[in-house]
């Protein structure tokens, strides 16, 4: 979720079938389930697998996902699995509580100064800015994140004090090979 910055529910709506492997260079998640504004309803999209979600993703299902014992060919079988079981015997889909819980947990047994700083929806913020700060545009990261309005989108971005200076020692660099290509 926090590499490619999926909301929560849309991580546990996926199914196993939503996961495209062979689309686009990293392979792609279908997000059937995104979040509409203002009341338009969920609004579809295809998240990029990229920041190396592709390798987490395969190491889960080809791993982690079998020991669960529900049959991968099933129509509709979550991506994200339960413990619990439905009443035909399959396995249930994850809930958002449950995921939430589990971060709640690993921030304390790991990052016991920040456990109560740290939640999903923090984890979109920080995949915004780390997206940002590798270099991809406002407009990609609108897309990935599944914002209608580039506005909500810069407010999930944030860069360091020293971006402004980074950024003219970045175009000052730029100008430098520049110039030195003309003098050759």
């Amino acid at each position: 979720m926090a590499d490619v910055g999926l909301r929560v529910n849309e991580a546990c709506k996926l199914d196993l079938a939503d996961v495209k492997w062979d689309l686009g260079r990293f392979g792609k998640l279908h997000v059937r389930h995104g979040k509409g504004t203002r009341g338009s309803g969920p609004r579809e999209r295809m998240v990029p697998l990229i920041n190396n979600a592709g390798g987490t993703l395969r190491w889960f299902v080809e791993d982690v996902w079998g020991q669960f014992g529900d049959d991968h060919t099933r129509p509709g079988v979550p991506l994200l699995l339960s413990e619990r079981k439905n009443a035909d015997g399959t396995v249930a889909r994850v809930g958002d509580e449950t995921i939430r819980a589990a971060l709640a947990k690993a921030a304390a047994a790991h990052l016991p100064d920040w456990q109560d700083d740290i939640t999903p929806h923090v984890l979109r913020h920080f995949c915004a800015s780390q997206l940002y700060l590798s270099g991809m545009d406002l407009l990609a990261i609108q897309e990935v994140l599944g914002h209608a309005w580039i506005a909500t989108t810069m407010r999930y971005v944030h860069v360091p004090s020293t971006h402004v200076e980074d950024a003219w020692l970045a175009g000052q660099a730029r100008a430098a090979t520049r110039l030195e290509g003309l003098r050759r």
